[in-house]
This record gives C-alpha cells, structure tokens and sequence, in this order.
C-alpha cells in the first residue's frame, strides 16, 4: 500500500532500528566505493563485477579507492566464503 502524498520518513529513526536489528554498518561504505569506481569507468551497472575491499571493511579498512580493487562476481564471492546469493 502507498504511503500518503505528505508522509516523511524518519532517517533517525529507522538508522536506530537497523543498528538494532543488527544491519550491517559498512552497506553504506561499499556503495560509496561502487559510486567511485562506476565514475572513474572501472565497473558498470550489471558488468558482474564486484569492487573488492583489499583490507576488509570489518578490519578497519576504509573505502578508499587505494583500498579497493575490482574482481568478477565469482571470484570475489568465492575468496570471500559468501554464500550463493548473497
């Protein structure tokens, strides 16, 4: 169902909700790292490329593009132990 034509989220509130819930906090940064490397032309939308974090983010790596590096979907996911999917 659509919200009314006057609603207004609540960024505050739902931040707090996520950190509640356990979100992860680095969705942002890597999206953040994407946007960069889609403008300086190393990936596109829907290539199967991922932009890899060459020191994790959890491990206090920064989202730097001397801290990342682009790698297909596969590899990137394999060395990473991510499950199929994610």
């Amino acid at each position: 169902m659509p919200s009314s034509p006057h609603y207004k989220r609540n960024y505050t509130q739902e931040m707090s909700t996520a950190t509640k819930r356990g979100e992860d906090k680095g969705r942002a940064k890597r999206n953040k790292a994407r946007r960069h490397a889609e403008k300086a032309g190393k990936v596109a939308k829907g290539d199967g490329k991922d932009v890899d974090h060459i020191k994790k983010l959890s491990s206090g790596g920064s989202a730097k593009d001397g801290n990342t590096r682009v790698r297909s979907r596969h590899a990137n996911r394999a060395d990473n132990k991510h499950r199929k999917g994610e």
